[in-house]
């Protein structure tokens, strides 16, 4: 039976700047109560079950494999936080949290706080976040979207009494921070339309709404802000960010009726993030030119930057990512050659050591630490072949103690079996370009591998070497994985995360085609076996490779694609617009416009033969708007010369992380790893 692939009307809408003229057919979509819009969404979809129902039962089988693989009735490692310990649990067959405490001791009796579950199930999409426990334990603060644009309720339940108080705050970012009096509440609104978090206000519980107190607006609108404690609870504080730059305000925690005082005011370029400990502050920071970052401190009396003295200098070869602060010591987040490093400082008598870690492809962090007079550290760590576990180590007597490792059920996974390493390709301009991989032990190299490569590639966040459950149905299916720690990330340090952003972004794509061809070269793969993923600012990616280099990828998924970059960045009403010209540059300015046109999917589609292609979206994405991928499917449709598939599939009920519970997300990978399978002519 031949199916038809749907088409979308073409309408035109003519575009004109800085003399250019675009011509969009597919605009129109962008109006989703529009009702062909949506039925043309529901035609794709409808598409997709048709060209893809042969694989039905194999989406079902993989499915279930990859959910047999995960403890159902799992829960987390307690942690201990203001003389209660707090767990989060999963039951068998549920898809939602359970949220829980205890008081004083493991002993004692489990407190119910939310069973996210009974919340969630009038709704198709469920999110709680900012769980928000107040200085006297009697009250938590909490956020809950149920469309999955982000745009989160604050409701506040009394725990003694299990009553949720009618003092609901729409329109917010879920988060919050108590002050230490137990009754005032700070929050951060959204713009409506922008989605922008653009205001912290005061709440004192008891009075109206009306009444709440607007302490602060970021005016300009490429930054965001918001407000959190410091872990010694002595300071709130407001911060602005935004690409380049930050800044912050504090308040004592226990004077909310203060006024806040400015911390060290925001020079453009200049990045600092502070902790506090006894009667300083401690302030990672690239002032000077420390493009890798440097660690500083400052009398808690006096902030401003001409106060700051160093701690850590600037090393060209290391980045500084973060601090812990404990009472004893200093624990030191870097990275090294793309490398996670955590480094112990004994506040005493300045001596240090490293935690010890052995190979090139794991993920080492620092995990949930709120204890401040402690000796032990907790941090998590993974590899691609070892599953997560969670460590308690006392930084005083070097002692580890393994408190949960992840369990992989259904009999079948042994670590041993698999193999992992870290491979370098060289791209076009000599630069060096690391790709993790794994791949089940005893492959040959002889072209023939199937290969998925995935990256992400901006805004400087590193894609790590991880473990996952799902990947396993890859691997034990011939499947070889990698991750191409493309530049615009942050994985060789900043300049790593420099040269591929604004006037340099090109070099994040041209990276992954030459990670591509080196792993073609070195017999890992083929053309007709080589495919490639990414998600988001990783979708924009792939829409650029699918461009530059179709004839070397055999299949490729786009998953909530940014690809239709140029009317996103002309258009500053579109949700988180403004915040990114200094990831992707201002279109309003010649040059900017001149290079994104030269790299924008959307308006680089050509008449040519594309890969196999699946692209997915979410109805309800405030990140990527549906309509990005929707068009650009839709000019695919239009232009592609080949036979090939291109399958869209849409969810009507989810935003940019897709759908909310723990299994019905496995689903949406099950749909992914279908595609690819089917490709490779793999059914069961």
């Amino acid at each position: 039976m031949d199916i038809k692939a749907p088409s979308a009307d073409k309408i035109a809408k003519t575009m004109e700047i800085h003399g250019d003229v675009r011509v969009d057919n597919y605009y129109w979509l962008n109006d989703k109560e529009n009702a062909e819009v949506i039925d043309y969404l529901e035609r794709e979809n409808d598409y997709y079950s048709k060209m893809t129902a042969h694989t039905d039962g194999f989406k079902k089988e993989l499915f279930e494999e990859i959910k047999g693989r995960i403890k159902e009735d799992d829960a987390s490692v307690p942690y201990k936080y203001n003389g209660y310990y707090y767990i989060t649990r999963f039951e068998k067959g549920k898809d939602y949290p359970i949220h829980t405490r205890k008081k004083g001791s493991m002993d004692a009796e489990e407190e119910i706080m939310f069973d996210v579950n009974e919340m969630a199930k009038d709704h198709a999409y469920y999110a709680l976040g900012g769980i928000n426990v107040s200085p006297d334990n009697k009250l938590v603060a909490f956020g809950v979207d149920t469309v999955s644009r982000r745009k989160y309720t604050i409701h506040i339940k009394n725990l003694e009494t299990g009553k949720i108080s009618e003092e609901n705050i729409p329109v917010t970012t879920g988060g919050s921070t108590w002050a230490n009096d137990n009754k005032t509440l700070y929050y951060t609104k959204k713009d409506e339309q922008t989605l922008r978090s653009n205001q912290i206000f005061k709440h004192v519980l008891g009075t109206s709404l009306n009444n709440d107190k607007l302490i602060f607006t970021e005016e300009d609108e490429t930054f965001n802000t918001y407000v959190y404690k410091t872990k010694s609870k002595k300071y709130i504080v407001i911060g602005s960010s935004s690409t380049l730059t930050s800044e912050y305000q504090i308040l004592n925690a226990d004077k909310p009726e203060g006024d806040f005082k400015m911390f060290q005011k925001r020079e453009r370029g200049l990045e600092y993030n502070f902790s506090h400990y006894q009667d300083q502050f401690y302030l990672v920071t690239n002032m000077d030119g420390a493009t890798n970052f440097k660690l500083m401190k400052t009398s808690e009396n006096k902030t401003g930057k001409e106060n700051w003295e160093e701690v850590i200098p600037h090393r060209e070869d290391v980045l500084l990512e973060d601090i812990d602060i404990f009472k004893d010591y200093l624990v030191v987040s870097e990275r090294k050659n793309g490398l996670n490093e955590l480094r112990i400082i004994k506040w005493e008598d300045n001596s240090e050591y490293f935690l010890p870690f052995d190979n090139e492809t794991y993920t080492a962090y620092t995990s949930t630490n709120l204890d401040f007079d402690t000796t032990v550290l907790r941090y998590g760590y993974n590899s691609m072949t070892t599953p997560s576990s969670v460590i308690d180590f006392d930084m005083s007597t070097k002692e580890k103690t393994v408190v949960k490792e992840t369990e992989v059920l259904g009999g079948k996974f042994d670590k041993d079996n698999y193999e992992s390493k870290r491979i370098w390709a060289t791209a076009a301009d000599g630069t060096q370009i690391p790709i993790s991989i794994v791949y089940k032990k005893g492959i040959k190299l002889n072209g023939k591998n199937p290969f998925l490569m995935y990256a992400y590639g901006s805004y400087g966040s590193t894609i790590d070497p991880y473990f996952s459950y799902a990947r396993l149905s890859l691997l034990d299916r011939g499947f070889v994985f990698g991750i191409a720690h493309v530049r615009g990330g942050e994985y060789l340090g900043r300049k790593w995360y420099e040269d591929g952003k604004l006037l340099k972004k090109k070099n994040t794509f041209t990276d992954f085609i030459d990670a591509s061809k080196y792993v073609i070269d070195q017999k890992y793969t083929s053309a007709e076996h080589l495919y490639a993923s990414g998600g988001s600012a990783g979708g924009l990616l792939m829409g650029a490779i699918v461009n530059m280099s179709p004839e070397i990828y055999n299949g490729v998924i786009a998953s909530v694609p940014f690809v239709d970059v140029m009317t996103t960045m002309l258009d500053d009403t579109i949700p988180l617009t403004t915040g990114e010209y200094d990831e992707w540059g201002n279109p309003n300015e010649k040059e900017s416009y001149d290079y994104m046109r030269s790299y924008s999917p959307y308006d680089n589609v050509t008449k040519t033969n594309y890969p196999n292609m699946l692209v997915t979206t979410g109805l309800h994405d405030s990140q990527v708007q549906y309509f990005e991928p929707a068009k650009w499917v839709a000019k695919l449709r239009e232009y592609k010369t080949d036979n090939n598939q291109l399958l869209f599939h849409i969810n009507m009920d989810a935003g940019h992380g897709g759908a909310s519970g723990r299994f019905e997300a496995l689903k949406e990978v099950a749909v992914d790893y279908a595609f690819l399978l089917d490709l490779e002519g793999i059914t069961k």
